[in-house]
């Protein structure tokens, strides 16, 4: 997940200029035409996950490929640190995958350059009738689809220890509501060489692992929604800020911590009793701390005044989309349509596979795994689909600059090296430099 985070915010970056290569070349995909009676050929690359991700794609596009004779998907599979330098490749050439998989934050800045073809004509209705509501924004540009969502990861669960939860005289049945609750929690759980919890404390990772705690503090993220000018000193921030600096400066979080916020190592060898960190963190619990999974339960992160109805996380997580140059784009919208958005068994097993670390973005195949043995019988994932999912927010499309910006405000207060409305005007003062540089005015995409 740290690499795969990184790929994201990295791809967001980037992804105006992989879209104006691509508008350098007039040529089309380089798949056949079908044009002969043969099957029509298109190109699918997929950006490498976890082994078991690239087993699941192989298997299901075999089983598309045998169920038809419409179309051949040539499936590839790109490591993720070759990925934005293998695709600039390809659109400079005129040689890019006809479907591929995008992450969410990457999709306004591709539409804005032409990158992505408009599912609305190429999916049935009943395809995005399908989708959450709250997730169904994420693929839109001004009303229009432009990609198939496959999963979320919320960015922010609660992790914790029942068996020291109740050596502290905590409820384990009852965690904290609100931000001052968890404060209570974290000064009781920290004992000795374990500390009360693990968060994010530095600025790299504070930058997109606090945007739902953002929302939960003042509705909003510290730009004005047309990204004409910074919004970082709302007073509404001063609790943000306070939370994070009694955690760091009470010693109730790791000093020095040797990961970062994605990797729940410090949780699973026990150096911390609570744990902040994305629903991803299941899957490394279970596969490399499976002891600790019989004395760990989640709960949604607590928010600020304890209204369990505002978002504490933010969802990120991957879609499928069709490039606009391909020359095949009802087949590759035949295929996305019978990968993420037909028979809900075939999501139903990934999420299986995964062993319910992502959650889903269709009713349907919520309805699917209700009649799971496994999927009912897993002890995280209810609660997170239902509390956290449930309530999160998309991941901001503006520059990742801006999110760095108001995340070293958050360490700088954090420990102790200034106070909040110094760095709060330091924070807004960078955001300005960065809308103003990188002519962002105006320019923030519509759902």
């Amino acid at each position: 997940m740290r690499q795969r985070r990184l790929r994201i915010v990295a791809a967001t970056a980037v992804a105006a200029l992989i879209a104006l290569a691509g508008c350098s070349s007039n040529n089309g995909n380089s798949g056949g035409s079908g044009g002969s009676g043969g099957p029509a050929e298109i190109t699918f690359w997929q950006s490498q996950f976890e082994p078991y991700q690239q087993k699941w794609f192989k298997t299901y596009v075999d089983k598309f490929n045998a169920s038809q004779t419409d179309v051949k998907v040539k499936y590839q599979v790109v490591p993720g640190d070759t990925w934005q330098q293998k695709l600039k490749a390809a659109q400079a050439a005129g040689t890019q995958p006809d479907v591929a998989t995008t992450n969410y934050g990457g999709i306004p800045a591709g539409v804005a350059n032409g990158q992505f073809a408009e599912l609305d004509k190429l999916l049935p209705d009943k395809a995005w009738s399908d989708i959450k509501s709250n997730v169904g924004g994420f693929v839109q540009v001004d009303g229009k689809h432009y990609a198939y969502p496959m999963l979320v990861e919320p960015s922010t669960v609660l992790y914790y220890r029942t068996d020291l939860v109740k050596a502290a005289g905590l409820d384990p049945n009852a965690p904290p509501k609100t931000w001052d609750e968890l404060l209570t929690w974290a000064e009781k759980l920290t004992k000795g060489k374990v500390k009360g919890m693990s968060i994010a404390s530095v600025a790299t990772d504070l930058g997109w692992s606090s945007w739902g705690l953002q929302y939960n503090a003042c509705g909003h993220l510290p730009i004005n929604d047309d990204w004409s000018a910074a919004n970082a000193k709302d007073p509404c921030y001063t609790k943000l800020f306070e939370f994070y600096q009694t955690l760091f400066q009470k010693g109730w979080i790791p000093q020095q911590p040797k990961v970062g916020y994605p990797d729940a190592t410090p949780y699973g060898q026990g150096q911390v009793a609570m744990m902040a960190n994305g629903s991803w963190a299941v899957g490394q619990l279970k596969q490399t701390f499976p002891a600790m999974i019989k004395n760990t339960a989640v709960a949604p992160f607590p928010s600020v005044d304890g209204d369990p109805s505002k978002p504490t996380a933010t969802l990120g997580g991957w879609t499928l989309t069709v490039d606009a140059k391909s020359k095949h784009k009802e087949a590759a919208a035949k295929f996305i349509e019978y990968l993420l958005a037909g028979d809900p068994a075939i999501m139903a097993d990934f999420f299986r596979q995964s062993g319910f670390s992502k959650y889903t973005v269709r009713t349907s195949v919520d309805q699917a795994l209700a009649g799971d043995p496994a999927a009912t019988a897993d002890p995280f994932m209810k609660i997170i689909s239902d509390k956290v999912v449930a309530t999160g927010k998309a991941e901001p499309a503006y520059p990742f600059d801006i999110s760095l910006a108001f995340a070293t405000a958050i360490e700088s207060v954090m420990k102790g090296k200034s106070d909040i409305p110094t760095a709060t005007q330091k924070a807004s003062d960078a955001i300005d430099r960065v809308i103003k540089q990188q002519r962002l005015k105006g320019t923030a995409p519509k759902g």
